[in-house]
């Protein structure tokens, strides 16, 4: 169903506020946004706590776009009244701002108290199943869309699922479709590097795993004496395996993204009845694979130490990112197989650089389609991309140039 009411914030100052758009991803996301097809009608500000940074980052947007107006806003982490300030004066947030698991949830917390939609960039995991544990009933009360992971983690696997699930209840017939057991898997191939940011947050995700299996285990308590009446919605159990199709070893991939198609399937009924996912890296060599796997390994274990995590965490500075020639060479594809009743669909999601050019635009469309789309699902409260914005944002990427098709 769409919802078709009218935006309690449509009368703020701002459409869209960027907070860290001074950093590396922020300052891509502005300048998609100040670019986009909507950025003559586009109320933008951005906002950080650097006076200086963030004055230079505005004449070098408008420098992209003169006749847009862009005002900066004074906004600090640790400040909570400044992040209330800032949210109250705009429809929808965008933050960069990580590891989310330290600077994320007081921005979560202020764009709930003032009824403001919210995207960010987070793959972890801690963060956003506390959110949902700590947040949900007050956010959804509101009418409040606080949706994580709006980057390539996880829009391609969540959408890409999303659209797979589409095409295949579009072979099933209206007959079955939505009231047959699914099974989707992804596989993932990319070229390109990652920021320092998400270096930053996945080496203290890393470092926590401990803590979080701790509070995994009280959130379930608290969410199974909660009544439900969601449909079935699970992970495959991971394993490695030799996929003839793509002539490659399928890893799991260790990532925030099939808890996220996981949770988008529990609210969408066009996934069935009950609804299996599987999500992998593909290598084309052994020997690359368990080198992979044993590399991971040791960043965990690295991680666990004090001594050894400082030291991983100075390899790489929150900020820091490619030139814009090694970005236009980095691309990405994931393939999915969606299976029902016997049929089978092959779908892919692809586009160009996942880490920093890709991901700012996909940020970017999440905060324009909250901001001017009028027939967004009714989901509100900590959702996914799929749930929160769904087919509408799967139409936008595919204007902006990220291919959803059916093979």
């Amino acid at each position: 169903m769409a919802d078709k009411a009218a935006n309690p914030t449509s009368a703020r100052a701002y459409d869209i506020v960027v907070f860290g758009a001074t950093g590396f991803t922020g300052k891509l996301t502005a300048e998609y946004l100040v670019q986009s097809k909507e950025a003559g009608k586009l109320k933008i500000a951005i906002a950080g706590r650097n006076a200086p940074k963030l004055e230079a980052c505005k004449q070098a947007l408008l420098a992209l776009s003169p006749k847009i107006s862009i005002d900066l806003l004074r906004a600090d982490s640790s400040d909570f009244t400044s992040l209330v300030e800032m949210a109250g004066k705009s429809k929808v947030v965008i933050t960069t701002v990580g590891p989310y698991l330290k600077y994320g949830e007081a921005l979560v917390e202020a764009c709930i108290e003032t009824g403001t939609h919210y995207v960010d960039l987070t793959g972890e995991p801690e963060f956003v199943e506390g959110l949902e544990h700590d947040y949900q009933a007050e956010a959804e009360a509101k009418k409040v869309k606080i949706i994580n992971s709006c980057g390539f983690d996880s829009i391609p696997h969540d959408l890409g699922a999303l659209y797979t699930v589409h095409a295949l209840n579009k072979e099933l017939g209206e007959q079955s479709a939505g009231k047959l057991p699914v099974k989707v898997e992804g596989f993932v191939q990319a070229r390109g590097t990652f920021s320092g940011g998400t270096w930053h947050s996945a080496i203290t995700q890393f470092s926590r795993f401990r803590e979080y299996q701790k509070k995994r285990k009280s959130w379930k308590k608290a969410k199974n004496s909660i009544p439900t009446d969601r449909r079935r919605s699970r992970v495959m159990k991971p394993s490695v395996k030799y996929c003839k199709p793509y002539q490659a070893w399928a890893c799991p991939l260790p990532t925030i993204d099939p808890q996220v198609v996981k949770r988008t399937a529990a609210s969408r009924k066009e996934f069935g009845p009950d609804f299996e996912y599987g999500h992998y890296v593909l290598v084309k060599q052994l020997p690359k694979l368990v080198g992979g796997i044993i590399g991971a390994g040791g960043l965990v274990a690295l991680s666990q130490f004090k001594f050894s995590r400082d030291k991983l965490l100075k390899i790489k500075d929150p900020g820091q990112g490619p030139s814009a020639e090694t970005r236009a060479k980095s691309w990405f594809k994931v393939n999915f197989i969606g299976e029902a009743n016997g049929l089978h669909v092959w779908t892919q999601v692809s586009g160009g650089d996942p880490g920093y050019d890709e991901t700012a635009k996909m940020l970017a469309e999440s905060a324009l389609s909250l901001a001017f789309d009028k027939s967004l699902p009714k989901c509100y409260g900590i959702v996914t991309p799929g749930s929160g914005i769904g087919v509408a944002l799967i139409d936008r990427l595919q204007k902006a140039g990220i291919e959803f098709q059916t093979l």
